[in-house]
Formats: structure tokens, sequence, C-alpha cells
């Protein structure tokens, strides 16, 4: 190309110029395709080494390990919900037959729909906003719900990590502060605080201590300074965290993955040498089988399975995004989905290990206190001795002898037993008891840890555990909004991120009044499930029936070098969308029949109740829905009726920094660049980019005379660089 021409000109300068390729060639003396860049049929001889050499010069950060990237994704879809919810719904829904849907779920649903977003985040290396763009100009609105989402987890899910900062920093006490009520002192008398008394130690900690909370939604009562100051720490880490892109969260992921493993292995030897460990863990692992049959059982297991991968967060999408074009992403969505479910029956032995201790405990308490009772109608005659066995000895009274003397008691005093208020102290009782989400963590598990020897040690290994399961889901939740954004309109990468966390922080003050915890629940039951429900069946359809799931599988081909199984296409073409529209409407039967609530904390009662939002939490909570879905309906009415531009009918080349990229997307039958390049319409590429089909060792492939070896280039069209970011 001739030194003083235009492009030449602007090639080497730094201004940003985009120009359809028309316009180009109207202006431009003739080429010589052969020895052009711009060689689109021809042979690409010594130009493909300058190429290449340009492509490795593209500033998008890209992970420095294979290790590092996997830890990033493992870091990501472990989370919290793997210790506390899992755990929580085994117990609920059958124990061991809670397995098998989840397991059944997890392999038509699960590793699906990861695969599907691992391989276009790897394809297009751009973050969720520019890859569902690229695929369905029209479902762009995809990409910006999946940010909102992300915004909206992030706000209240950094509140999570602030409460355990707070334990954390509480458990470097012996003994620790919940293991006993307070007494309160009126002179002489010592008196122990009626709340405490009412409840328990470990329960009026986090509601009164920790939280201070209100008897209401309603009810604000003001900030709570205490986890005020914890918001700001967790928001100030996970900013260090996540400032410098993959360079620094890349690195923190190396701590922050593998070290909930460590305490989880800890914990799991402990809770084993427990008494009753045994019990709880039997418990856990006997399948209550009638529990299949519930659909209530199935849709809670869709429901885990989908929030379990962190699917239509894009996370997944934008770490992805950050890999070589001929990485195995086959065998990374298969990887990360394993470990994602080890941990969680990892994390459930451990819950059960320490329920099946705590329920022992609490049965012997509860065994001690009725025998004190009994004595005390033996004293007064309301009982006469001859109803007591010979062999029992109160003194060292086992919960059998207690069950052997209470069914003797109930069969002579029928009709008046009632008025004996004596309990039956079954360890079944205690086993059955649900304790879900932050109970499990900060009441059931901070009790049991109080009976632990060398319980201060314990828990500080717990919270920091949890803490950094938390710090991990956040850095993916902040990939999911920061890398969308900064490919699509090149902010500056530090500043927006700073920005960010400190908007976050101001809006996340909500969740650190008295009444947060009620905006908390509102927040974790509503603002995500049915919009990422929504997010990711669109996903599944704009590749599987509108971009086309042979053609998909053709490029995954070319740039895996091997073809995916056959199981993947009639997954992501019938199965799968199919049991995600069942989840969609199930979803929205429960909301409509189910009036949205919560559990308030009564303090005169010193007891949980369930209420009802209020009409104003309803608004909120119907606003957080629609504004999560909205960008999705308002980007497809734009682009249907041509209002934004979506970027079809134009191959533009954009010249920048020396380098050259191609921004294309729903090419049309009958756009001018087919024209321009003589191409039937068989022959017109696709919006992704293509990569060279792998042949053996040694062979050639067909496109690699129009594709440079690294797979950048797309067949007919030369792409100088996929998609960039000015990360």
């Amino acid at each position: 190309m001739p030194k003083n021409s235009k492009v030449t000109q602007r090639e080497h300068s730094n201004e940003h110029v985009t120009e359809s390729v028309a316009d180009l060639l109207a202006h431009e003396e003739p080429v010589d395709y052969k020895h052009s860049v711009l060689n689109v049929a021809g042979e690409a001889q010594d130009k493909q080494k300058d190429v290449e050499e340009d492509l490795e010069a593209e500033d998008r950060p890209a992970w420095n390990s294979k290790l590092q990237y996997i830890l990033a994704q493992i870091g990501f879809s472990v989370g919290l919900g793997n210790v506390w919810r899992f755990p929580y719904l085994c117990q609920k829904n059958g124990g061991g037959a809670y397995l098998v849907p989840y397991l059944v779920l997890l392999i038509i649903i699960g590793i699906p729909l990861f695969f599907l977003e691992l391989a276009v985040g790897q394809r297009i290396r751009r973050g969720s906003i520019g890859v569902w763009h690229y695929v369905c100009p029209r479902l762009g609105g995809i990409g910006f719900s999946s940010c909102i989402v992300c915004l909206f987890v992030g706000l209240y899910y950094n509140v999570i990590i602030g409460w355990s900062i707070f334990y954390f920093f509480k458990s470097f006490q012996y003994p620790l502060p919940w293991s006993e009520c307070p007494v309160i002192r009126n002179g002489t008398t010592a008196v122990v605080e009626e709340e405490c008394d009412k409840s328990s130690a470990t329960t009026y900690f986090w509601y009164r201590e920790a939280l201070d909370i209100s008897n209401s939604i309603s009810e604000s009562g003001g900030l709570n300074w205490k986890m005020t100051l914890c918001l700001l720490v967790a928001w100030s880490i996970v900013g260090m965290a996540v400032v410098k892109g993959i360079q620094s969260s890349g690195k923190v992921m190396y701590f922050s993955s593998l070290f909930p493993y460590v305490v989880l292995a800890c914990f799991l030897v402990r809770g084993l040498l427990l008494r009753g460990a045994v019990d709880g863990i039997l418990h856990m692992f006997t399948p209550k089988l009638d529990k299949m049959l519930d659909p209530q059982v199935w849709r809670e297991a869709a429901t885990q399975v989908f929030f379990a991968l962190g699917l239509g967060f894009g996370g997944v999408i934008a770490f992805s995004s950050y890999n070589k074009q001929d990485n195995n992403c086959h065998f990374d969505a298969a990887l990360v989905s394993f470990i994602n479910f080890f941990t969680s029956v990892l994390a459930t032995l451990v819950v059960f290990a320490v329920l099946g201790f705590k329920a022992n405990i609490m049965n012997e308490k509860c065994v001690v206190e009725n025998a004190e009772k009994i004595l005390g109608y033996l004293n007064s005659n309301v009982l006469s001795h001859d109803l007591i066995p010979p062999h029992v000895n109160f003194s060292h009274l086992t919960a059998h002898d207690y069950s052997e003397m209470y069914k003797v008691i109930m069969t002579v005093k029928e009709d008046r037993f009632q008025e004996l208020g004596l309990d039956p102290c079954l360890l079944e009782d205690e086993l059955n008891k649900s304790v879900q989400g932050t109970g499990l963590a900060f009441i059931a598990f901070t009790e049991a840890m109080t009976h632990f020897p060398a319980s201060p040690f314990w828990s500080v290994m717990f919270f920091l555990m949890l803490i950094n399961l938390g710090l991990g889901s956040m850095i993916g939740t902040m990939a999911g909004i920061t890398t969308p954004i900064i490919d699509t309109f090149k902010v500056p990468k530090e500043m927006f991120t700073v920005g960010c966390c400190i908007f976050a922080f101001l809006v996340g003050l909500l969740f650190v009044q008295r009444s947060g915890n009620y905006f908390v629940t509102m927040f974790d039951d509503y603002s995500a499930t049915l919009p990422l429900t929504v997010i990711v069946i669109l996903e599944n359809i704009a590749v599987s029936w509108i971009y086309g799931t042979k053609k998909f599988m053709q490029e995954l081909t070319e740039m895996l070098g091997f073809r995916p199984y056959q199981f993947y296409f009639y997954m992501w073409k019938y199965v799968s969308p199919l049991c995600m529209a069942i989840l969609t409407t199930a979803s929205i039967i429960q909301l409509g029949v189910t009036p949205p609530g919560y559990s308030a904390w009564i303090k005169e009662e010193a007891a949980e109740q369930y209420l009802y939002f209020p009409n104003w939490a309803m608004a909120i909570l119907i606003t957080l829905i629609v504004l999560a879905t909205l960008p999705i309906p308002v980007v497809f009415i734009l682009r249907q009726f041509h209002l934004l531009s979506d970027g079809s009918n134009t191959l533009s080349v954009s010249y920048k920094k020396g380098r050259m990229m191609k921004d294309i997307s729903n090419l049309e039958e009958n756009d001018e660049t087919r024209f321009i390049l003589s191409k039937m319409p068989s022959e017109t590429p696709s919006p992704m980019p293509t990569h060279r089909s792998y042949l053996g060792p040694g062979s050639t492939s067909p496109l690699e005379m129009s594709s440079a070896p690294n797979g950048r280039y797309g067949s007919g069209y030369l792409l100088a660089s996929t998609p960039e970011s000015e990360l």
C-alpha cells in the first residue's frame, strides 16, 4: 500500500477512525491483495508473521496460568451458598434423596449452560455486553441485564462479608462473646438479659449485638455503626482485589479459592471426632424417597444448580474472555462443575457432623430440664415413684432411659399428660430443625463452636473461610460489572472500579440500618432469582435457536480442535430451554401464589415471626425485578425499529495504535460487504471470530490461507484481532 495513502497515515496515528470498507476502497489506490494484510482469498505469505506480532502486542489482559484461571472460576462459583444453602436444602428436601434431582439437573442444565457461557466468552473475548451484541444484536440487552443483576447481588453479598468480618474480630476472645447470656446487675441483684434468656446466647448475640435489629422492615432505627465500619472494610478489600483487573484478582484467587478447602478439611476431621457427629451424617444420607416425587424439591434443586455455577451473572463470561482461543473450555466446564458439587457435598458433611453434635448437646439439655420437672412432680406427689423404672438413675440419666420413662408417664397419665409440660426429647426432632441461610452460619454453627475445645481458634478459622468464600464470589460479580462496561465504553479501568465500589458502599448503607437484614432478605430472594432465569433462557435461545446450534457446534470444533459430544447439541437445542421455561413458570407461579414476606425478630417475644412485606416494600421488590429485566425489551425495540445501531450492514475496520480490528455483527444477506468481496450467501462469515480447524499434526487447514495460525482470522474476512478491551 503506498506510503502516502490515507489508510497508511491513519494506521500509524493514534487517532481512532472507523470507516466502512466501501468508503475506504472508494478513495484508495489499487492494492496488491496477494501481499496485502487485507488478503481475503489469496496467500498470506510473509504478512502473516507481521500480523501475528501485532496480535501478540494487543493489550487485553490474559491469565498468567491455567491454574489461576481455574481457581478464579472455582472461587466465583463456590461461594457462601455451598456452605449454608445447599446443606439447608439437603436437610429440608429428604437428605440423600435430594442429591438425585440435584445431580440430574446439574447434568442436563448446569454443565451444558456453563459450557455455553465459557465458550462464547472465550470465542468472542469480550464481557457479557459485547458477547450478546455479537451473537444477536436484538438481544444485546441481555448483557446490560446481567450487569444490573450483578450490581444488585454485589450490594447485599458484601454485607454478608461485613457480618463475617465482625464475627471474625469478635472471635479473638475466650470465652467467645456469644457463649453466655449477658448479666444485668442492679445493685446486689444480677439478672440474665430477658431477651437472651427467652432465646439463646448465640441467637441473642446475632440479633441484638451484631445486627441490633428492629422489629420490622418499616422501623429503620438508624445506621448500625459497627456494621457500617465492617461494610467499609469489606468494600475496601474487594476494591483492592479487583482494581488492577485480573492481574490483581488472579493472585488473590490463589488464597481465597484454596484456603476454604483447608478449613473445610480441618472442620470435617474435627467434626467426625465430635460425639454425635455420626448421627448427623447418617441423618443426611438417609434418603426420604417420597420427597423425590415432590415438584417443589426439583424446582429448588434446579434453582440451586442455577445459582451454584453463577450462570447469567456475566462473571463466567468475563473470566473466560481472558483465555486463549484454543483453551479447552469443555474440560473446564466439567472440572469446575464437579469441584462445585464436591465442595457442596464436603460442606454438607461438615455441617451435618456439627449439627449432629449440636443436636446431641441440645437433646441432653432437654433431658436434664425435663428430668428436673419429673423430680419436682415426684417430690410434690403429682407423680408416683412407681412410674419410674427401677434401673433409672437421675444422676446419670441417658436419653434412652428418659424416653422409656416418658412413655410410661404418658401412658398412665394420658388424660392429664399435657398439663405436665414434658417434652419427648427426641434426637430426630433436633436433627430435623431446619436452619436456613445466615441462621446456619451465625447461629447454629456459632453455638456448636462454643462447645469445641479451643473454640476461638475454630471460630477464627470458620469466619476467615466465610470471608474468603465471599471474596471469591465478589471478585467474579465485580468482573461481571466492570469487564463488559470497560470493554464496551472504554472507560478508565482503575477510576471506574474505584467509583463503582464507592457507589456500591453508599447504596449499601441501606443494608446496615437496624432493619437492614430484612432488605438483605428481599434482595436475596427476589432481586436475582427471576431476572437471572430470564437472562439464562434468553442466552440459551440466542445461541441455539437464533445463531444456530449446528453453526455454534462447528465453531466450537474449529476453536477446540475436536467436536464436543452430541449430547450438548440436544441439551442446548431442546432439553435446557424446556427445563428453564418450566423453572421460570414455576418461579412466577410461586411469586403469585405465596405473598412475599420475611422473618422478623420480635424483641419482646424473643422469637421470629413471619411478616408480609408492606406495600412500599412490594413496590421496591417489583421495581428491582423490572429494572433487572428492562434492558432486554428496550434494546430489542430500539434495534428492531432501527432507533439504535446494531452494526449490521457494515464491516468496519478500526485503526488504532498500529493494529486493526474488525467489528461485525448480524450480517444481513444483502449487505455491502458481500457485494464488495463477492461472497455467496452460504459463504457469509459467522459473527463470531472463526478459528481454524484442527486436522492433526503437520496437516494444513483449508482456513490457513486466509487465517492466521492463532485462529483469530475469519474465513473470507480478515480479523486482525478479536474484540479488545482497554483493560
